[in-house]
């Protein structure tokens, strides 16, 4: 939605900071006419997945990783090729009840290694970076029923791009600042009341402040698992939610704050599953990034940006315990360019797939929808529940 007149932009901006302020990670939200929940978590920075879902009987593993190599004996086992990094251990947990699975050596058409150039493709769809100025989550939504009333909700002053495009968007963020008082909410209304853009703008910052509930204040991972929940299990509440996590770029240092950051993812999903309640059952989480890392320890006790990463699926509907991986190997001939993990399943292949299982939507027109002139690069076996 745009705004031209700089006096109104001003004032829509005012409407929803009067309401909200931003903190990350953000989370957006959408409603649809169903009852499975869609939850797209992003990894902004490029997350490493060699060292999330580590490789341990690759041969070549240890020796690429040198002092980076998680020791298997310290890890979350798997299965025979693959352990999880020890600091998911809720997620592990997870996998044991048949709620979690891991794909890798999974990319994007992306094969550049920009941030932001990668999280554009990432978020829109395209086959290259500003193809597209829609986001394949906002399409999505007009796959879905009830898209009349569907209004995407951001914990944050600004919608990621996945989620911009047709569908209304509003924002909301939990503050820390005293609570307005009713008067000036009053006086605000009657202010945005001659103006339907406005007024619609205000109601909606409203409406999510009233569902996410009082006392809500800037959120670490569990807080913010469990503010996701509140919004999500609600019968009236949205069916899609989007969160933005960031810090995953581990150019030196990386063993310390690689196991910081999936603590932290860790502790989210903990939460989301805690707080979700009956609603865990029908809920599905899909977790990426842009892209991966270097095979290779660096210079600085860390890895640089490279191609092929790993992926999770998280949730009550989710068919788990397995690893999807066409693994290419970490062999010096085997590597992208001599560096990289080679990927061989595509995310579009993943998110498409993931997205029609679990709206029940025809998955070649939900892969051209989501994809435009896109072909599934990769093969998927049934990854939900039925």
């Amino acid at each position: 939605m745009t705004i031209a007149h700089p006096r109104r932009r001003w004032l829509q901006q005012a409407a929803l900071a009067a309401a909200a302020t931003a903190f990350a990670p953000r989370v957006l939200f959408a409603r649809a006419e169903t009852d499975r929940r869609f939850v797209f978590i992003i990894q902004r920075g490029a997350a490493d997945g060699l060292n999330t879902v580590i490789p341990y009987a690759d041969p070549a593993y240890a020796g690429l990783r040198r002092e980076l190599a998680i020791d298997p004996a310290q890890a979350i086992r798997l299965d025979g090729s693959f352990a999880l990094h020890p600091a998911l251990a809720a997620t592990g947990e997870l996998y044991r009840a048949g709620q979690a699975l891991f794909l890798h050596a999974v990319a994007s058409p992306y094969r550049e290694r920009s941030h932001f150039d990668g999280q554009n493709v990432l978020e829109t769809g395209g086959t290259r970076p500003y193809q597209r100025k829609d986001g394949w989550l906002n399409r999505l939504l007009g796959m879905l029923p009830g898209l009349k009333d569907a209004e995407a909700i951001a914990l944050a002053p600004t919608v990621p791009l996945a989620l911009r495009g047709q569908g209304r968007v509003a924002s909301y963020a939990p503050s820390a600042l005293p609570a307005p008082p009713d008067d000036l909410l009053l006086r605000v209304q009657q202010l945005y009341e001659p103006d339907a853009q406005l007024h619609a703008l205000w109601d909606a910052a409203l409406e999510a402040r009233d569902m996410a509930g009082p006392g809500r204040t800037r959120q670490n991972p569990a807080e913010l698992g469990k503010l996701a929940a509140t919004f999500l299990k609600r019968p009236d509440g949205p069916r899609i939610a989007m969160v933005e996590t960031g810090g995953w770029d581990t150019h030196a240092g990386q063993n310390a704050r690689l196991a910081a950051q999936l603590k932290n993812l860790d502790a989210l999903l903990a939460a989301l599953k805690e707080h979700l309640g009956d609603a865990w059952t029908r809920t599905v989480v899909l977790v990426a990034t842009e892209f991966g890392r270097t095979a290779a320890v660096n210079g600085t006790g860390g890895t640089d940006h490279g191609t092929g990463s790993a992926a999770m699926l998280v949730g009550g509907a989710v068919r788990g315990g397995r690893v999807i991986a066409d693994w290419p190997g970490l062999g010096p001939s085997q590597l992208l360019e001599a560096r990289d993990l080679r990927p061989t399943l595509g995310l579009p292949t993943l998110i498409a797939a993931t997205a029609a299982e679990c709206f029940a939507l025809d998955p070649g027109r939900t892969l051209q929808t989501l994809y435009p002139g896109q072909t599934a690069a990769g093969r998927l076996p049934g990854l939900l529940t039925s």
